[in-house]
């Protein structure tokens, strides 16, 4: 699971990226609390700053999302998380604070 914390912009990037935001992200554990360094990820699932995601950091799995299978890719924004259930307590995703990487 990771935050969205930021857009990466970029006016020359591989070709293969055409039509992909990029997303710079924070991985967060299962209380949302901030861990690890920050990532950049392409946008698979529409998602905007502030939402809560899973993160594949698999290149031939972020490739067949994206449908390049040549694209250089490491990590990829699958979906976007609604909330996490935990032994049966919804976990309240609102608390963050992003660490220093």
């Amino acid at each position: 699971m990771a935050r969205v914390i930021g857009h990466v912009v970029s006016t020359v990037k591989d070709p293969r990226h055409e039509g992909f935001k990029l997303l710079l992200v924070q991985p967060v554990d299962e209380e949302a609390r901030a861990w690890g360094e920050y990532m950049l990820a392409i946008d698979g699932a529409q998602a905007g700053v502030g939402d809560y995601v899973l993160v594949v950091e698999e290149g031939k799995s972020a490739r067949a999302v994206m449908g390049v299978a040549d694209a250089p890719c490491e990590a990829i924004v699958v979906g976007v998380i609604d909330h996490v259930s935990v032994a049966g307590r919804q976990l309240i995703l609102a608390d963050f604070v992003p660490s220093n990487g």
